[in-house]
């Protein structure tokens, strides 16, 4: 179970979405963010948020966990929905002391920015939340595949990206178990101003670069004990193969957006 992120950690399961080929996930996703930025409009957005939902259903998640997860991007959803209602020019909606003033057109357009940025952070956590991180390097690697011609480094970028995935879970719970050990010794992280809490969040900082880089070495030391040498000339145990299933899931996909564009 997951407490604190959702993006980069695996809950196994044996759920539709679970079964569904890695490939088919990237490239759903990769539509998914591009019919997000075709939806400019309140029905379009509320298709995407309904095909998010039944995905999140059909992967059986524990939802109010994924839910709690969402907490960290909330700062970044008001700062979005608050410099849109400031900076979008209309008419005005409310005015704070006199000269701060907020439209109802930046109103609109901010609802719709932060409504835009939970679904991609949602379908980015449904992801890597239902495939294996070997799945996803592999998933990855084949989607970049074509692309090795023009000498991009399909394997390379494959890694890191998984690599990194990987950690931010690990570095969220690192976070946690520090601030956890600073507050017994008598730390306050949640009392005070706001600058007073930022302040309090310095000292995190060095014992979690120091977290950090540990971890880094040590997943290299392991991966050269295993004679990693990069992927040129590896191969897999499982060659996976697209199915029925991946099929249908595309073409959902693919009509989704179709709908879309045709609305837009």
């Amino acid at each position: 179970m997951f407490k604190i992120a959702v993006i980069g950690q695996y809950v196994p399961g044996d759920s539709p979405v679970h079964r569904l080929d890695a490939r088919t996930k990237i490239l759903m996703l990769i539509a998914y963010v591009a019919a997000l930025f075709l939806a400019w409009t309140w029905p379009g957005q509320a298709a995407l948020a309904l095909f998010a939902a039944l995905a999140a259903a059909l992967a059986r998640l524990p939802l109010r966990a994924l839910a709690r997860g969402m907490r960290p991007i909330l700062w970044l959803l008001a700062i979005t929905l608050v410099l849109n209602a400031l900076m979008t020019p209309g008419p005005v909606a409310y005015r704070i002391l006199g000269f701060i003033t907020l439209t109802w057109p930046g109103i609109n357009f901010g609802l719709q920015m932060a409504v835009r940025l939970l679904l991609l952070f949602l379908a980015s956590a449904l992801l890597t939340l239902s495939t294996p991180p070997v799945e996803l390097t592999d998933g990855m690697e084949s989607v970049l595949n074509p692309f090795r011609r023009f000498g991009v480094p399909a394997h390379d970028i494959a890694m890191m990206m998984t690599i990194a995935l990987r950690f931010i879970p690990t570095l969220m719970t690192e976070t946690e178990r520090i601030m956890r050990a600073q507050s017994a010794r008598g730390a306050d992280f949640e009392h005070g101003s706001l600058s007073q809490r930022m302040r309090a969040l310095v000292p995190l900082l060095v014992p979690l670069f120091v977290s950090a880089f540990r971890r880094a070495d040590e997943l290299a030391t392991a991966m050269e004990a295993r004679a990693y040498r990069g992927g040129e000339g590896r191969t897999r145990w499982r060659q996976r193969r697209l199915g029925a299933a991946d099929a249908m899931a595309g073409a959902a996909m693919l009509a989704l957006v179709a709908v879309l564009v045709v609305v837009r």
